[in-house]
């Protein structure tokens, strides 16, 4: 018999739900430790091991590249072992990877190492979403503000820590020291999976309607599902067109690689305050489009000011960026109140998530050759403000007061325009 997911867990067990809660925020601190916490030493490692800009890009591209396909694995993995014992193997993968990357003496060794931690973050990105509804389903707005607060925290840290902890000690003692935390969250999902019954007699956790309700909708038929892919494909691609290449971008304008790390945590702080608002938002809004439509506004001028006047008023233009990007949080919200059952917000989040890094994966490669090609940033910028174009079109869809499942023949009609609560 299958192992049991929190969705088939005994109700009441308030202990396991708070080291559940516990292992949620451990996981999301370090969703993006491995990414942020790497790219600002890229010229650093390069000139180690030897490698350039192409290579760098490369590196750049495998976060979103590796997130893409274990972003569609996941949900096959999690129907056969369950979301927390997937998340449990998703972290000891990733910091076995880590250690490997850290004693890496080959540019061909480092890509390997690093599309095996991230396959393990691939895969814990998409398990986050839906174990908030299933441990949480009364909560989702907090319980995802509480997850994406720890994720950005960790985000913004990493960068922070990186080249100062480089230069006084070496570049793999700086890769290395996210190997403790990301162990500690597969520790705690290990322990939570243990005290998961295993076998037939648990009550079924409270959710939406079977009968009325298929648990993996036809996805391809539902607009919102393809303007969430196209909202979280544009975002990923400046985020991680950002983290990769803005510490370069300042160090070519003259600026220092620590400016150029201070600036990502300084971007990737700004998804503390994203988390907090956005969220609430999400829920309380019927239809919260005009969150995209601001974002995208904050977007297209912190590019603008990085191309105008990339070392005057650097701060300003992050902190920009770091608000245009608020919309991850909003596509991460409404995966969970756009679909009826934790099933349905498992499936929607390895499509979404999985089409959406997969298209994102080409972005840092791309500009870097961008920048190879044409001697500059201004084509690679003016690209990245562009992409706030499609991002307005997917919001648009993205952010229909209904259900995902509403694509589906069959459902009541008179379901079909109640949102569910927060």
């Amino acid at each position: 018999m299958a192992p049991q997911s929190s969705s088939q867990r005994p109700a009441g067990t308030r202990r396991l739900g708070v080291l559940a809660g516990l292992a949620i925020v451990l996981t999301a601190v370090n969703l993006r430790t491995a990414v942020t916490g790497f790219t600002p030493l890229l010229e650093i490692i390069g000139a180690d091991l030897g490698y350039g800009v192409l290579v760098a890009g490369l590196l750049g591209t495998v976060p979103a590249a590796a997130f893409g396909v274990f972003g569609f694995l996941a949900p096959v993995v999690t129907r056969r072992f369950g979301l927390e014992r997937t998340a449990a193997v998703a972290m000891a993968l990733t910091a076995l990877a880590l250690v490997a990357r850290t004693y890496s003496s080959t540019p061909v060794a480092l890509v390997a190492s690093t599309v095996l931690a991230l396959a393990g973050i691939g895969a814990a990105n998409v398990v986050i979403v839906p174990l908030v509804k299933a441990w949480f389903p009364g909560r989702v707005a907090l319980w995802t503000s509480l997850y994406l607060i720890s994720m950005q925290t960790g985000q913004f840290v990493a960068p922070l820590l990186a080249v100062p902890v480089a230069q006084a000690t070496s570049w793999r003692l700086s890769v290395g020291m996210w190997v403790g935390p990301i162990a500690l969250a597969g520790l705690a999902w290990l322990v939570v999976t243990t005290r998961l019954p295993g076998r037939g007699g648990a009550t079924p956790r409270r959710d939406a309607p079977a009968a009325s309700v298929s648990a993996r909708p036809r996805l391809g038929n539902s607009a919102i599902v393809w303007g969430l892919v196209i909202l979280f494909a544009m975002i990923s691609v400046s985020n991680y067109g950002i983290i990769t290449w803005v510490p370069a971008m300042i160090t070519h304008a003259g600026g220092t690689a620590a400016l150029g790390g201070s600036m990502v945590g300084l971007y990737s702080a700004w998804g503390v305050v994203a988390a907090l608002v956005v969220p609430q938002l999400t829920v309380r809004l019927r239809r919260p489009f005009v969150v995209v439509v601001v974002c995208s506004i904050f977007l297209v001028a912190g590019y603008v000011g990085l191309l105008v006047s990339p070392l005057v008023g650097t701060p300003l233009w992050m902190c920009a960026l770091g608000i245009g990007v608020s919309t991850f949080p909003l596509c991460m919200t409404l995966i969970n109140v756009r679909t009826r059952t934790t099933q349905s917000a498992s499936v929607v989040s390895g499509f979404v998530q999985g089409v959406g890094y997969a298209l994102a994966a080409v972005a840092p490669f791309g500009l870097g050759l961008l920048r190879e090609a044409t001697g500059s940033w201004t084509v690679p910028l003016l690209v990245l403000a562009a992409s706030a174009v499609p991002s307005l079109i997917g919001g648009w869809f993205a952010c229909r007061p209904r259900f995902v499942e509403d694509s589906l023949p069959g459902v009541r009609a008179r379901d079909a325009d109640r949102l569910p609560q927060p």
